[in-house]
């Protein structure tokens, strides 16, 4: 991570709710988003929902021209719903983009904190993992699975990042051009850390802001073993292939050097 610089000011800002049988969950969540930061856009994202969710959000925009809802075919995953809806934000001209869950476990009362760390940051983190962040409702083995997970982010891909999977952040436009989204197929976990590491390698600055996450009380999670395990592949996947680039980097780099000393010689 770069050290943090003054950014231009974010005028225009989108909060991007990926939406999937949360038909109680929304309202709620938008009142408090347009409580908390009236000046914010809201983008309702729904993968047809079978609870009618969707009709929900519809209502929602018809009553407040603030919000938004952008209709997608099916449940295709959090990843692919994001990355909806970075591009319906670039294209619209937005200064940055908001991730938010649906179920209140990230808290609106938070984002003014997530938007000041933006003055200074490409992207931005709320942590459960550093200091002053922490986690409601939890049971220990989730703990444990959340923390573990991204020690071995950490281990592996050497970043400083100490919540690489957290899903609450503020993403500047300039950052997200920056990091080849149309080759992003990472899901849950996965793809929270993908997007981490491309802007790490990138050279972007990314800065965390603790936060207090809520565990749902509606609803189920959408969290499963399987995004666990996609996520923790990938990871080893990405160690591997930076570990043999910068490899190779060495090798040509010695190899550059043993043939202009060789040109000397001549």
């Amino acid at each position: 991570m770069t050290e943090p610089q003054h950014r231009p000011p974010l005028g225009r800002v989108v909060v991007l709710i990926p939406t999937y049988d949360e038909r109680e969950n929304l309202p709620r969540i938008v009142e408090r988003v347009r409580s908390a930061v009236p000046t914010v856009d809201i983008l309702v994202l729904d993968d047809n929902s079978p609870d009618g969710t969707g009709v929900v959000a519809d209502e929602l925009a018809a009553s407040d021209p603030q919000v938004h809802v952008l209709h997608r075919p099916g449940k295709q995953g959090l990843g692919a719903a994001y990355l909806a809806g970075f591009t319906w934000a670039l294209d619209r001209g937005y200064d940055a983009a908001v991730e938010m869950d649906a179920d209140g476990s990230h808290q609106p009362e938070q984002l003014p904190a997530l938007l000041d760390a933006a003055e200074h940051a490409d992207v931005v983190i709320g942590s459960r993992w550093v200091s002053g962040g922490s986690v409601v409702n939890w049971p220990m083995s989730r703990r444990v699975l959340s923390v573990g997970g991204n020690v071995y982010v950490r281990v592996l891909l050497g970043m400083s990042v100490h919540d690489a999977t957290g899903g609450y952040r503020v993403y500047r436009a300039s950052a997200l051009h920056q990091m080849d989204l149309h080759s992003v197929e990472s899901q849950g976990y996965g793809f929270q850390v993908d997007m981490t590491w491309r802007a790490v390698q990138a050279g972007l600055t990314v800065v965390e802001v603790p936060i207090e996450f809520v565990e749902r009380v509606i609803g189920e999670s959408k969290m499963s073993g399987h995004i666990v395990q996609e996520a923790m592949l990938n990871v080893t996947k990405w160690s591997v292939t930076h570990r043999v680039d910068r490899l190779r980097g060495r090798a040509r780099s010695a190899r550059s050097r043993r043939e202009e000393a060789a040109w000397h010689r001549l």
